[in-house]
């Protein structure tokens, strides 16, 4: 078999399941993996320590809980330290439910990702279903496969790090290819450039490849030309702005029920819940769901209902135009429409230490998780943070680092991070979490983050201490992106969005009179606020599509009450007699 080809890995004492699971695996996956049945937990373990010596990719390791094997929750705890990457499953048997409160809590535990019933006929496609999801979520971790966009530029420029992150986010495969490696010389060299801006982006999908130098983020959306602007004359029921988990499910239901919708959206499908590796509090996704994946359906569901989108594009004022209100376009364009949803969410908020800033992008991110984890490979990596996007970001390096410290200012995280996650973390063995703890300042290695700095929080004069770290990944606070609305819309201190009765309606030009305010109704009539950027919203992903579900039956409120002026009829010339069609005295 050739070692480039994945391995799909069971280990367990049941014969029964182990020539169930090598037949169905084989049989379905045989052609794109290596299916190895391993028959006792040490011989999975050594052929584990064998793959990994070799370097061979390990996509999927599957172990067995029930009363004909009792050992394979403790394999899969165990095989987490040859192959962090791997995905891992518990396979169970239909109706051994006294099993269940076990599994549950091994899989709380991070012993395993999923649960999978062992099939029990042939095309068993609810098992084959749990399969390649997982191997989906894998594959889109690793960034191998399909090259639709080749990236080139150097290692820690932060123009390519964000253009590689956009694009993953995005579901764009690309494949990256540092300046001076061969791939990308070849490259460079086939297309003729000896000195290009970097970084360069090459549309390998296109008809004839599209050669991008440095280009803005204009240039990709009209080179992708997957969406246009409008035209002019249109006047769209709901503008949305931002395309996270609130823009989306309003488009998905707006849409859905006849109201014409636009997003538009400057950076990724997703928002911040795009950037997480594995959501699992997730109504109706029991095995867990990745942001990314989430965001794609969501996005493509509104798509196909018929929601116009604007990527790589961003808003930049509204006001109103009569009866209506006219959204500014980033690209100098502008759209008319009757509502607007504001769903532009949070940005993680900067450290604001000038040497951490420095090196953005060459150690240093603020979020990106997903992206960049691979390349944290045998490193020490810090998370600083306390809510769940920090926990399912260090669960997600672990995989890859040799150690990952969360650093958490506050003395606990249970006020703030979901529990499931905080036994992950407790168990897992290459994390540690520091509480009361905060950064002060970083050291570098030939422009590269090499370690930071700490001390105990509230006490800035205590003598920092150094931790070694080739990454650092901030997850911390939100800055609601609100600049572009007009001052009169009413935010609280921290600058989110107030909305319905949290409004002071007493106010000049808070609302109509005549009416109470929209429970999602910002101070500006037929403007609504929905998910992050929202004051007193709960940060989660459920909520987000909550609000975004909620706020289309106001949008029908709103747009009943205020309907559009009827338009006075054209004028109508009166025929001359012989163009008059037909014989007029004819029956």
């Amino acid at each position: 078999m050739d070692d480039s080809v994945p391995v799909m890995l069971i280990a367990t004492t049941d014969p029964t399941s182990r020539r169930v699971l090598g037949d169905e695996l084989r049989r379905r996956y045989g052609a794109d993996y290596e299916v190895v049945a391993c028959a006792g937990h040490a011989h999975g373990r050594a052929v584990l320590e064998g793959l990994r010596r070799w370097n061979r990719q390990v996509a999927l390791i599957l172990g067995c809980y029930g009363p004909a094997d009792r050992g394979g929750l403790d394999f899969l705890r165990r095989a987490y330290v040859f192959h962090p990457a791997a995905k891992r499953g518990v396979v169970v048997t239909w109706g051994d439910f006294a099993s269940a409160p076990t599994v549950f809590r091994a899989i709380a535990q991070g012993y395993a990702e999923l649960v999978i019933i062992r099939p029990e006929r042939s095309r068993d496609e609810e098992f084959h279903g749990a399969v390649t999801d997982a191997l989906d979520d894998w594959h889109l971790a690793q960034g191998v496969g399909f090259e639709a966009v080749r990236l080139i530029g150097e290692v820690g420029d932060e123009r390519t790090h964000m253009l590689r992150d956009s694009l993953s986010r995005n579901h764009i495969p690309v494949g990256f290819h540092p300046v001076g490696s061969e791939t990308a010389q070849r490259t460079l060299e086939s297309l003729d450039l000896r000195d290009p801006l970097l970084p360069v982006m090459v549309l390998e999908f296109t008809a004839s490849p599209i050669v991008l130098e440095n280009p803005s983020d204009l240039e990709i959306a009209e080179a992708m030309g997957v969406t246009r602007p409008p035209p002019a004359d249109k006047i769209f029921d709901v503008v949305v702005v931002g395309a996270g988990p609130s823009g989306l499910a309003t488009a998905v239901y707006a849409s859905s029920e006849g109201l014409s919708t636009m997003v538009v959206e400057g950076e990724a499908v997703g928002g911040q819940a795009g950037t997480s590796s594995l959501i699992r509090n997730y109504p109706g996704f029991s095995r867990g769901v990745s942001g990314a994946h989430l965001a794609y359906r969501s996005f493509h569901q509104a798509w196909t209902l018929g929601t116009d989108f604007l990527f790589m594009r961003k808003v930049e004022g509204v006001r109103v135009d009569g009866a209506l209100y006219a959204v500014s376009i980033s690209d100098g364009s502008v759209v008319r429409c009757r509502t607007v949803v504001v769903a532009a969410g949070v940005d993680y908020r900067r450290l604001g230490i000038p040497q951490l800033e420095d090196l953005v992008g060459r150690g240093v991110f603020y979020g990106a998780t997903v992206s960049e984890a691979p390349s944290m490979a045998g490193k020490h990596v810090c998370v600083v943070g306390g809510g769940n996007s920090a926990g399912q970001a260090v669960l997600h390096l672990a995989k890859y680092a040799k150690k990952v410290t969360l650093l958490v200012r506050g003395p606990t995280l249970s006020a703030s991070m979901s529990d499931y996650l905080i036994s992950q973390l407790e168990a897992t063995r290459n994390v540690a979490i520091r509480y009361s703890t905060v950064i002060v300042g970083a050291r570098d290695h030939d422009g590269f983050l090499a370690g930071v700095k700490v001390a105990a929080s509230g006490a800035e004069a205590t003598p920092s201490e150094e931790i070694e770290a080739g990454g650092l990944f901030v997850l911390i606070g939100s800055v609601p992106r609100t600049s572009w609305l007009p001052d009169t819309v009413e935010r609280d201190p921290a600058g989110f969005l107030r909305t319905g009765a949290s409004r002071d309606v007493s106010d000049a030009g808070s609302t109509k009179p005549d009416r109470s305010p929209l429970a999602l109704e910002t101070s500006m009539p037929g403007i609504f606020a929905i998910g992050d950027v929202r004051a007193g919203s709960i940060k989660r992903v459920a909520t987000a599509v909550g609000d975004g579900a909620t706020v289309v039956s106001m949008l029908h409120t709103y747009l009943a009450e205020n309907p559009l002026p009827a338009s006075p009829p054209a004028p109508v010339e009166a025929a001359a007699p012989e163009e008059l069609p037909g014989d007029v005295h004819s029956t």
